[in-house]
């Protein structure tokens, strides 16, 4: 009987463990943890091996040389500087070996296709990220494309919107803007307000899984859900679900002095991202093809399935 492929995970937190029973049921799964992280016992308990090591510190990460088969991406960029240096370790890491894993799938962001005033895009939008975060998701995506081309590994790209997720039914779980909320912080008039877009935490794991078998070398794929809101809308709609005040309203100019220049930033770009690539050839239907803030509609023991 042939032995279960191997499949290591990067970045081991909530989609990860969204989508990790399904994983060790088709792979022996290795995570990546960091010393301080979630403790190993708890992704023995899902079913993956733990394995040390810091995308931070390279010379941590000497275990990874050769590894897995197959490779799910999923931490975010440090927090300063104009390149991804965590995936520039990663990849050096895995490539210490002369045994590369076969495909890579990295989770990026629709960040990177900057300001689209409004627009409705696809895939096609040239990439023009504005904020430093989303230019080094830009800096990763290429540097993944050149490294997949050059030892002919199969990298795919999911670009996220806003991750959102209620609480499971063990209570935990949850992606909301409760503690803005609960500040009482604005959100702009609707005239002035921007276009977002969002994606329910079980689909995005469940993207992920789908990505590990499907999807052409250097693809990318938009995985949005098909809602057409503004920012302030869906702020509002969340206030309504945790019972809590709607947001007050103001304008752009009085926002900009009342919030803090890293979520202001949220209001700088508009764009209402298409999802049909991820339709039509990842054949991804989504559990939550609308924002849907009600708790006890699918959650997490079914975000697996493909």
């Amino acid at each position: 009987m042939p032995s279960m492929q191997r499949l290591l995970i990067v970045g081991s937190g909530d989609v990860a463990r969204r989508a990790v029973t399904w994983l060790a049921q088709r792979f022996r799964v290795f995570a990546l943890v960091r010393p301080e992280g979630q403790p190993a016992n708890d992704w023995r308990a899902l079913g993956a091996c733990p394995v040390a090591g810091d995308l931070d510190q390279p010379q941590s990460l000497a275990r990874l040389a050769g590894l897995a088969d197959r490779v799910l991406h999923l931490a975010p960029p440090q927090a300063t500087g104009a390149k991804d240096v965590r995936t520039r370790h990663l990849l050096a890491a895995l490539s210490r070996s002369g045994i590369l894993p076969r495909r890579l799938v990295y989770v990026s962001t629709t960040g990177v296709y900057g300001d689209c005033g409004g627009a409705r895009i696809d895939e096609t939008q040239p990439r023009r990220p504005h904020s430093a975060s989303a230019r080094r998701r830009l800096d990763a995506e290429n540097c993944l494309r050149r490294w997949g081309s050059a030892h002919r590994v199969s990298v795919v790209l999911l670009r996220a919107p806003g991750i959102y997720a209620t609480k499971d039914r063990n209570g935990a779980g949850e992606r909301l803007p409760r503690a803005r909320l609960e500040a009482g912080l604005p959100v702009p008039f609707a005239a002035e307000d921007v276009h977002s877009g969002h994606i329910h935490a079980d689909d995005l794991a469940r993207a992920c899984c789908r990505a590990l078998f499907l999807g052409g070398a250097g693809r990318s794929f938009n995985v949005v859900d098909a809602s057409d809101l503004k920012m302030g809308d869906y702020f509002d709609a969340v206030a309504d679900c945790l019972r809590l005040p709607r947001p007050p309203r103001c304008s752009r100019a009085d926002l900009q002095q009342r919030i803090p220049p890293a979520q202001w930033r949220f209001w700088q770009e508009s764009r209402r991202v298409e999802n049909t690539r991820l339709a039509r050839e990842m054949r991804l239907r989504l559990l939550y093809p609308q924002i849907d803030l009600n708790p006890l509609n699918p959650v997490s023991q079914e975000s697996g399935k493909k």
